[in-house]
């Protein structure tokens, strides 16, 4: 097919009647297919099935100092587990928290923590405050967009741009004292697949910000997710906030949920001193301590960083057949000039931008062809995009082969709807 715009309107109509034919086909087969998260798919789980089949003895259990981790204490994760993520993830193992599964638990905690008591850089609780506004980078992670809209903040819309946020519009917010602090997914990111230059990085360390207490939530969820050599390199945000004095402004989550398994992992946060201080004060309030022989079962299957680098390698060249296949599938939206999508070198999403008006559109012809995709608009704050374009795919779930049809079905949706447009249906 030419482009759709240069198309008349007797070649759109039949053109829109052919693929329609081709596209009601599907919707009558009784599908069941899911594009929607960024979940590991049966195969991936199985690849990290020996951490269930780890049989820890007693005396694993039990640490060189005597300390047996079957009972309670240790609050801020076992030592042996610290030392792991420092070592994968180039952190102070003195400035690390070693929690439960969940690292956006340990973001919901650490922004309820600060709306209640502040933090070691505020004046009162920001409970106390009014008109409290957030920076949510777009189109970003619905997850992170929904801990502060429910918290009360004010979200304001950043545009993501190939280097990471709009660092322009990003320092001019800063500026207002209301605005406390910005979410980043830094490496890979949700959806479009990117990492922040290292201009990006230092700007957001040493940028001026009218509130003494701002946060930048940190989730570098994909650290270690390559799908290949071609390893996206990002720089230390730590370092260059002690450059500026800024280090407290830092809150870094991880986790090994896309490592191992999602149900049964281990997330972190690291921070400077005085955060490092403040979270453990707190935590040891509402937890006698999380999962330590969880934390223990991690490193005694990994042992070390580099035997986490091998098994990423494996599960990244089975995620990027994947991401080939969608990549490869969705090229007749190019030819026909309705869309453009990201091709990143690791993580989890394929950031698609259809045509201005109709990711709502697409989203209800996959539905009615029986594929599930994230809805439209949960890419930005409130569920809503207000060019209605963008949509988040997630390919690492389906068997290849019911990703290649899906990956079909979603040509013919973004077609139609195109389509649609052009001939006023």
């Amino acid at each position: 097919m030419k482009k759709i715009r240069d198309l008349s309107c007797s070649e759109a109509e039949f053109e829109y009647e052919k693929i329609r034919g081709e596209y009601e086909k599907y919707c009558k087969s009784g599908l069941s297919l899911d594009l929607s998260r960024g979940k590991p798919n049966s195969d991936q789980l199985n690849a990290s099935a020996g951490i269930l089949d780890l049989s820890l003895s007693r005396e694993d259990c039990i640490n060189p100092l005597g300390i047996d981790y079957r009972n309670y204490g240790f609050v801020d994760g076992i030592p042996e587990a610290k030392e792991l993520f420092a070592d994968l993830l180039g952190l102070d193992k003195n400035n690390i928290v070693v929690a439960g599964n969940s690292s956006l638990q340990l973001m919901y905690d650490a922004l309820s923590r600060a709306m209640l008591f502040g933090t070691p850089d505020s004046t009162c609780p920001w409970c106390r405050e009014e008109g409290l506004k957030w920076i949510c980078v777009v189109p970003g992670y619905d997850r992170h967009f929904k801990i502060t809209e429910d918290l009360g903040f004010e979200l304001i819309s950043v545009k993501m741009t190939e280097n990471g946020p709009d660092m322009d519009e990003v320092e001019r917010l800063c500026l207002d004292p209301k605005v406390k602090g910005i979410w980043c997914v830094p490496k890979y990111s949700n959806p479009t697949g990117n990492t922040y230059s290292d201009e990006t990085v230092r700007r957001l360390a040493s940028m001026k910000c009218a509130a003494p207490d701002f946060r930048i939530m940190w989730d570098n969820a994909y650290a270690v997710h390559a799908f290949g050599e071609n390893d996206d390199k990002l720089l230390d945000i730590f370092e260059e906030a002690k450059k500026y004095g800024n280090e407290n402004r830092v809150l870094y989550f991880a986790s090994t949920s896309k490592i191992t398994l999602p149900g049964a992992g281990v997330a972190i946060v690291a921070a400077s001193e005085a955060n490092i201080a403040d979270i453990k004060r707190r935590m040891g309030t509402q937890t006698i301590g999380y999962d330590k022989i969880n934390q223990l079962r991690h490193v005694l299957y990994f042992k070390n960083a580099e035997n986490v680098m091998l098994h990423m390698k494996k599960l990244g060249g089975a995620l990027n057949t994947k991401f080939e296949i969608l990549s490869e599938a969705l090229m007749p939206l190019k030819e026909a000039g309705v869309a453009e999508w990201t091709k990143p070198n690791g993580g989890y999403f394929i950031s698609l931008d259809v045509t201005f008006g109709s990711a709502k559109r697409v989203y209800e012809l996959m539905k009615n062809a029986g594929v599930t995709l994230t809805s439209a608009g949960a890419t930005f704050p409130y569920g809503i995009d207000p060019e209605d374009k963008n949509l988040r795919l997630a390919p690492s779930y389906p068997a290849d082969e019911d990703l290649a049809l899906a990956s079909k079905i979603l040509v013919l949706a973004v077609l139609l709807s195109a389509l649609e447009t052009k001939i006023g249906k």
